[in-house]
């Protein structure tokens, strides 16, 4: 049993097994927590496997967690299915709807021929069964990349904020039944290429305002993370730098930020991924250069290009890296801790 967290560490499920939640995001069902996201437990070196489906974990205390099993099952015998094993599926993102006491999920796909689309399911259970609600489509006519849902509990409305590849960052309105966009958004963050282009969107409102932690665009490896503040989800944001300050190495701690649980006494917490644990700092660095020249005709760096084209990231290695958000002169801070607990101050 554990009783605090200890971000980076091999993280056990309550049947001693890793637990494999990537890309993931916590909602609360009742008195319950559920952990869900890219299930990474297979995807290894020359395994051909991007993912194992969508798994979930159950927690009363956020500590502990219970395996649940896979509530978006893979598809290994439906080639071209986005829950195949070989289908680039990242960053499930469940919401309840109200309004239509269902479940939405919404999964970004991404092709062999370079588009990034959008799928999307529906359950009137969290643990499912999930039914196809909108096949693969382009938000907006927009290849859509890393995202968040955001739903105002006061009204019921929904937002999809995604990266629009490669270039910047749009907030659109989705329709009542949260299974489309309406038509009406906004742009934000625009960069001309990687990796200054921001992805990763993780939301969160604090005393009525709304702010979101991004990364820049640089593959598995992790980069400094931004952190924006606005009064209203379409705008204007105002950037206000680095959410993790006190990070020497410039990693935002060798991870990457997928989401923001908020408690109900106002805790907020960072649930972020570390995609190559044993990779070190010194070539995460270098790597913000080669993705640079990969955009702008620049020197190239060999052992990145090496690192990236030829070798296959072993992500069921993965760590989590969960960390509390506080707040330094009005502005959001995540600072480093071995082990830390709730409620501790």
């Amino acid at each position: 049993m554990y009783d605090a967290f200890h971000p980076g560490e091999e993280w056990l499920d309550t049947g001693g097994s890793p637990i494999h939640i990537h890309g993931g995001s916590v909602i609360r069902v009742g008195d319950a927590w559920y952990w869900y996201g890219e299930d990474k437990s297979n995807s290894r070196p020359g395994s051909g496997i991007w993912h194992s489906g969508v798994r979930a974990y159950r927690s009363m205390d956020l500590y502990n967690w219970e395996d649940q099993g896979h509530i978006l099952p893979a598809r290994p015998d439906t080639p071209g299915h986005p829950l195949h094993p070989a289908t680039m599926m990242d960053r499930p993102h469940i919401v309840y709807n109200a309004t239509t006491e269902r479940y939405v999920c919404w999964m970004k796909i991404m092709g062999d021929d370079g588009s990034q689309k959008s799928w999307v399911f529906t359950a009137t259970d969290f643990l499912g069964p999930y039914e196809l609600a909108h096949e693969g489509f382009r938000p907006l006519g927009m290849d859509a990349g890393d995202f968040d849902l955001v739903v105002d509990p006061a009204t019921g409305a929904a937002h999809y904020l995604f990266d629009k590849v490669h270039t910047e960052l749009i907030c659109a309105d989705l329709t009542d039944d949260y299974l489309d966009v309406t038509g009406t958004f906004s742009s934000h963050f625009p960069h001309p290429h990687p990796p200054a282009v921001r992805e990763a969107p993780a939301h969160f409102a604090h005393d009525g305002r709304h702010y979101l932690i991004t990364s820049g665009t640089s593959w598995y490896f992790p980069n400094r993370s931004e952190v924006a503040v606005a009064d209203d989800l379409h705008g204007p944001w105002t950037i206000l730098g680095n959410p993790h300050p006190d990070d020497a190495s410039d990693t935002s701690f060798h991870s990457q930020v997928s989401s923001v649980l908020t408690l109900d006494d106002g805790t907020h917490i960072a649930l972020a991924d570390r995609w190559l644990p044993e990779v070190s700092d010194e070539l995460i660095r270098r790597s913000w250069d080669a993705t640079a020249a990969q955009f702008t005709g620049g020197e190239r760096d060999p052992e990145i290009d090496r690192f990236v084209h030829e070798s296959d990231p072993d992500t069921s290695r993965a760590r989590h890296v969960w960390l509390p958000i506080t707040f330094r002169n009005g502005i959001p801070v995540i600072e480093w801790h071995d082990e830390w607990r709730l409620g501790a101050g």
